[in-house]
């Protein structure tokens, strides 16, 4: 299969894999709101950043250390194998102990039970990275799409009974470790690899010098993502984490989804091409030109129908969080192409420069947390957009010395389609005002609007992410 057919192959199944498992997750999430509270919503988020701390731990890059490894051992999977195990045992002691404080620390008595019986996720995690390493390094993305909608579905229907039932915020506890042991019984099932009973210090320092780098800089991003519900759980209130977090989950619906195929197919490729700029400059530029089509389409029809979708998917008790949706939506529109820039400065083997990069994206966080304690939420988002313009461009001007690709090209290659938007957006925006006040129909008018005019002008003005995006649908579709 020539790197054409795996990139098609791997970008629809990954799609197909995303779309069903965001899909399931999203209406899922949708019954849940309606179920709960915010504030049940709202104690999950003043934990997540401790879990995810945890998680970047047990990971420390190895995983992606096993992808970028062109032949891997028997030796290498079982190392990162015992020493994910061990981390998620030691990670899962620490939270253990520290529940009483972190629920003193947030005045919720709730959290010391919640953190406890939540933290076991760390320990089960541990058990499937590496058999996922290997089928991303293998392509196996139709394996990893019947594994992620099982594992969802069945989260999702244990979720919804516990909510239903009145389990209130354990449902969203138990939904989360039921879809972790769903997830790692059939990654067992399909991945016939079992570790042998070696740990090699060799293959240790071999991945720890390159995976080590990456583990600093997702550390890195993990705390200063999640740091945002830290200060709003610690400083607001428990119900506006809850509409920050359902705003939050809805902005990154696209970008997430977007950001999961690109990473999943690019990594792997991008690995085996390293030592040719000339194909990786081309590779990326034109998976970049599709991706910020995809990005910009949904995020644009996510802002101008923020308020539609809030009250129509959640309800009205959910409306604030419809204008932190429309805010965010702006923070995450750029994400897809950043990460892609990342994953080349990795595959060439500078996770020195990705460490360097994440120290100098974190400096504006702080001063943002800051005002945004003084002034409010709405303010701090306003600075996540500002980082997130900072974060884009130091990614394009580091990815873009190493094959040519600067900066300024990348902005050019991306300004038709946001200028497109830009006007659509404003077409559809006017256009909705003759209407009448129907939320419901609304919805219907500005998406489907939306829809058309994109596919119109996009024609009719050659866009290149529409042609390529037209090139990849016919490849499949011929083959």
């Amino acid at each position: 299969m020539t790197l054409k057919e795996q990139t098609i192959s791997g970008i629809l199944w990954s799609f197909v894999d995303n779309f069903l498992t965001q899909s399931i997750t999203f209406v899922v999430g949708v019954i849940l709101a309606r179920l709960l509270t915010p504030s049940e919503f709202g104690l999950i988020g003043m934990i997540t950043i401790f879990i995810v701390i945890g998680q970047s731990f047990v990971d420390s890059g190895f995983t992606q250390a096993l992808i970028r490894k062109k032949n891997c051992t028997a030796e290498d999977y079982s190392t990162v194998f015992y020493f994910n195990l061990l981390v998620s045992v030691i990670f899962y002691v620490i939270l253990f102990l520290s529940a009483g404080y972190i629920a003193a620390f947030f005045n919720q008595n709730q959290l010391t039970e919640i953190t406890r019986v939540i933290s076991i996720s760390i320990v089960l995690n541990a058990f499937g990275l590496v058999q996922q390493a290997q089928m991303t390094k293998n392509l196996q993305i139709k394996i990893q799409t019947k594994i992620s909608i099982t594992a969802n579905i069945a989260s999702g229907i244990v979720a919804i009974l516990m909510a239903y039932t009145g389990y209130g915020v354990w449902s969203l506890v138990i939904r989360n470790l039921t879809n972790i042991l769903a997830r790692n019984l059939l990654i067992w099932y399909y991945n016939k690899w079992r570790p042998i009973l070696v740990f090699s210090i060799e293959s240790f320092k071999e991945m720890f010098n390159f995976g080590s780098k990456l583990l600093f800089t997702g550390l890195l991003n993990r705390i200063f993502e999640n740091l945002y519900y830290f200060v709003i759980g610690k400083y607001f209130s428990a119900q506006q984490l809850g509409f920050y977090t359902r705003a939050e989950s809805f902005a990154q619906l696209p970008s997430t989804n977007i950001y999961s195929v690109i990473n999943r197919v690019s990594y792997p490729i991008l690995a085996k091409i390293q030592d040719d700029n000339i194909q990786l400059k081309n590779y990326i530029k034109k998976l970049s030109i599709v991706t910020m089509y995809i990005s910009f389409f949904f995020m644009f029809i996510f802002i101008i129908s923020a308020e539609e979708l809030v009250i129509t998917v959640l309800g009205t008790k959910w409306i604030q969080s419809a204008e932190y949706l429309r805010l965010l939506c702006i923070v995450y529109i750029f994400y897809p192409v950043q990460v892609l820039n990342l994953n080349l400065i990795d595959v060439k083997g500078y996770s020195n420069i990705t460490l360097k990069l994440a120290f100098m994206k974190k400096a504006l966080i702080l001063p943002i947390i800051y005002i945004g304690i003084i002034y409010g939420i709405r303010i701090m988002i306003l600075g996540m957009i500002i980082n997130t313009l900072f974060s884009f461009s130091l990614n394009a001007i580091y990815a873009g010395k190493l094959v040519n690709f600067s900066l300024r090209e990348q902005i050019i290659d991306i300004l038709p389609i946001f200028s497109l938007n830009i006007i659509i957006g404003l077409i559809v925006e006017l256009s909705s005002k003759i209407l009448p006040d129907d939320v419901y129909l609304l919805l219907f008018f500005k998406i489907l609007l939306y829809l058309i005019l994109m596919i119109i002008l996009s024609e009719l003005l050659s866009i290149k992410g529409y042609k390529y995006l037209k090139e990849i649908i016919k490849q499949r579709v011929a083959n």
